[in-house]
């Protein structure tokens, strides 16, 4: 039987009831809530929840689980001539969510940024017949097998002729983020990257909700693999996070700024 932690949506494959702990939220990244471990079905989740969509431009639609669920996240889903693509998962898969999906030509390919969003990935690939990508470095959380999912390594790869998924590391080892070589660029980025509320920066982190930073050489190291992709438009991990133009040069000057205040002087 299929459970779900209700802090962070990870799905976990159990026979005799919930398992005693979320390996996920027991990590530095994530946390237990003071109430304890609280766990769903995902029969319970649809009966009470669904997802609410959004178009941000031609081929390129994003959702979130309405009410909020577990991190509160959304997903993206690209519509490619090559295969419809889907960037990042959240757990509620309802009945009209597949629907929909269908009828927008299915999913080929399922993209993940880092575990938090794994959630239910596996049910996702065997609803759309897809294949999960995640990157080695993170196969270590993976909570369910599938025999869906493909690893990949080293610091890129490409899903089709115009879609690269593209590795930074920090949150996690693999944490990647999505680069869409159309429209000037757009890059996809999870909370890989962090916009900030006004939207005209992004930030770094290992830990979010324990605000762990992240150190001096791993953002200089992220700077410089992103500054190699050109892109005008991001979007984050959260509904409303979307820097609409020059976000290339929004993520580089974030970057410095961060390194500068990690440094004794901090920045001028």
């Amino acid at each position: 039987m299929i459970h779900l932690c209700c802090t962070c949506g990870t799905s976990f494959d159990t026979h005799d009831g919930p398992p005693p702990h979320c390996a996920v939220c027991c990590d530095e990244r994530q946390f237990v809530p003071p109430t304890g471990q609280c766990w769903t079905t995902p029969t319970a989740l649809h009966s009470t929840h669904g997802n609410r969509w959004r178009q941000h431009a031609p081929g390129l639609l994003s959702f979130h689980t309405v009410p909020r669920f577990a991190i509160g996240q959304r997903a993206f889903l690209l519509l490619s001539p090559h295969g419809n693509i889907l960037w990042d998962c959240v757990a509620c898969l309802d009945p009209a969510t597949r629907t929909l999906i269908q009828a927008l030509g299915g999913i080929r390919t399922i993209a993940l940024s880092h575990p938090h969003y794994y959630t239910t990935m596996q049910d996702w690939a065997d609803a759309f017949d897809a294949t999960i990508h995640l990157h080695a470095d993170d196969r270590h959380w993976v909570s369910r097998k599938s025999p869906r999912i493909a690893y990949w390594t080293g610091d890129s790869h490409r899903l089709a002729p115009d879609i690269e998924m593209v590795r930074l590391g920090g949150h996690f080892s693999g944490g990647s983020v999505l680069h869409l070589a159309r429209d000037d660029g757009i890059l996809l980025v999870s909370d890989i990257l962090q916009v900030t509320p006004r939207a005209d920066r992004v930030s770094f982190m290992w830990s979010y909700p324990n605000l762990l930073p992240l150190s001096r050489r791993t953002v200089e190291t992220i700077a410089t693999r992103v500054g190699g992709y050109a892109f005008d438009q991001l979007h984050g991990a959260f509904e409303g996070q979307h820097i609409p133009r020059d976000a290339r040069a929004v993520v580089l000057r974030s970057a410095d700024i961060y390194c500068r205040c990690l440094m004794e002087s901090g920045p001028s």
